[in-house]
């Protein structure tokens, strides 16, 4: 028979492990995409080398680095764009979720892993039809539910207010800045788990990118979001973790605060401080 004192000690032991398998699982719920030993190449040319890092859900997640660094190439990989390219090939695990991102039907994976580019590109129709696009090829929505649909996507770009009365209007009458929240709201539209931009705010005005900003800080609510910018004061408002990348490999990883406040490397440190780059 077990005496009092081993019985207190096996549940003190049991009720350890069941916290560490408690904090196990939160953390692995926090996570949205874990890439692992990532290597991407062009042809022969190897643009990324051996990329490892892990972006948490609902969160915003920038990457940082000069130019031709592999950044762009990094945020492609992620929804599988790069592929659109011949020529290219990945190597290496990313998990979306639980999930192979290189097993999983493309279509599907890029309705979950939405991109939004440098340039804004609408399509040549309304913007109704701009945002209506994705829902109507994946049969999302139809009739008075694709309306509410529309208007709740433009709601979240925080765009419905300024286009509510001209929607069967032309996309491209619109201001720079209006055209990339209508991307995002097109993005948006079909309900997808990570949102990936490519320097969103590189070809807009101050007043412009502080909306778009506004707009990302809104969006973590339902979204994951993974942000290339060349702004590296855009990269520290906005963003909770910030990655550096530079020559295709991944510097260093952090926090935002502790990246640019405390680099643990010193071509981070070089970078920040404007050595180069």
């Amino acid at each position: 028979m077990e005496t009092v004192a081993k019985i207190a000690v096996k549940k003190t032991e049991d009720e350890k492990a069941e916290r560490v398998m408690t904090a196990q699982a939160v953390a692995q719920a926090a996570l949205k995409i874990q890439v692992s030993n990532l290597n991407f190449y062009y042809g022969s040319y190897q643009a990324l080398h051996d990329v490892s890092l892990r972006i948490l859900s609902n969160k915003i997640t920038a990457l940082i680095g000069p130019s031709g660094c592999g950044k762009s190439t990094f945020l492609r990989a992620l929804n599988r764009m790069s592929e659109t390219l011949r020529g290219t090939r990945a190597t290496g695990e990313i998990l979306l979720g639980q999930e192979d991102v290189f097993a999983m039907d493309v279509v599907t994976l890029r309705r979950r892993v939405g991109m939004v580019f440098q340039k804004p590109n609408p399509f040549p129709k309304s913007i109704f039809d701009n945002v209506a696009y994705g829902p109507r090829i994946n049969g999302l929505a139809h009739g008075t539910s694709l309306a509410d649909l529309v208007e709740a996507s433009l709601r979240r770009a925080a765009l419905w207010d300024e286009v509510k009365d001209h929607l069967r209007k032309s996309a491209y009458a619109l201001s720079g800045g209006q055209q990339q929240r209508l991307c995002i709201a097109r993005a948006l539209a079909v309900n997808p788990e990570v949102l990936l931009l490519d320097e969103p705010c590189s070809a807009l005005d101050p007043i412009a990118t502080a909306k778009i900003e506004e707009l990302l800080y809104a969006l973590t609510d339902t979204c994951t979001i993974v942000i290339v910018t060349h702004n590296m004061q855009q990269a520290a408002r906005v963003s909770e973790h910030t990655g550096f990348f530079l020559m295709g490999k991944l510097i260093e990883f952090n926090e935002t605060s502790l990246l640019f406040k405390k680099p643990a490397c010193k071509e981070t440190e070089d970078y920040i401080t404007g050595r180069f780059g």
